[in-house]
């Protein structure tokens, strides 16, 4: 069991300040690599109320287990299980006013169906290491950073989230390993490819598309 969340808070972070970008330390010496896009996808600070917004569309696919277990899925408010290409989607990049945690507001306008949200926050918990945590405790335990041109994020396993403290939860073999990259095209533009895979079944779930900046902070 790791330590509360609570706890990994640093001295500099108890301060609250609001100067730098949360992912610059978790970028290190490669945030002054980064492009433009990346540096505007990541440029919220903690401690405030900072907001970002891209727009763009998906082509998202589902297989094996994760199809299986779509109705939990999409009770948990989980990533959408479903196959569609095309997918309008509007992500909203929130700052935290009283913690460091970078939030997502997702957004997705499939066909005959409302308007479905997918809500996670990003929380750092050491150098380049982050949880993504959604709706009921479930968390992704990743490693990001700045290789061969490309954000990348990197699985390192599940956790759950009880009362602060991270539990590890041996699932990826039951429901795969998560992987992202993202990767510039120009100035306001970029392109992100999601994929879970799973030791037997292959790749089983997948979102892949390009966003465009349409706010800045």
């Amino acid at each position: 069991m790791n330590k509360p969340l609570e706890n990994n808070i640093s001295r500099i972070d108890s301060l609250k300040l609001s100067t730098e970008p949360t992912f610059k330390n978790v970028f290190g010496d490669s945030w002054d690599d980064l492009p433009i896009v990346m540096k505007k996808h990541y440029v919220n600070r903690p401690y405030s109320k900072d907001r970002a917004i891209v727009e763009g569309t998906l082509d998202i696919m589902c297989a094996g287990p994760i199809k299986l277990l779509a109705p939990l899925f999409w009770l948990m408010g989980n990533i959408p299980p479903r196959n569609e290409n095309g997918v309008a989607a509007t992500v909203y990049f929130d700052s935290d006013e009283n913690s460091k945690a970078f939030h997502f507001n997702r957004i997705f306008y499939f066909k005959n169906r409302k308007p479905y949200h997918f809500r996670s926050r990003m929380v750092p918990v050491t150098d380049n290491e982050i949880i993504e945590l959604m709706r009921f405790g479930f968390g992704w335990r990743m490693n990001y950073c700045w290789e061969d041109n490309r954000v990348k994020l990197k699985h390192k396993g599940y956790v759950f989230n009880l009362f602060g403290y991270l539990i590890p939860m041996p699932l990826t073999f039951f429901i795969g390993e998560g992987n992202a990259e993202e990767v510039a095209i120009d100035d306001n533009t970029f392109a992100m490819d999601v994929r879970i895979t799973h030791s037997l079944w292959g790749e089983i779930y997948g979102y892949k598309g390009q966003f465009k900046v349409t706010q800045e902070i």
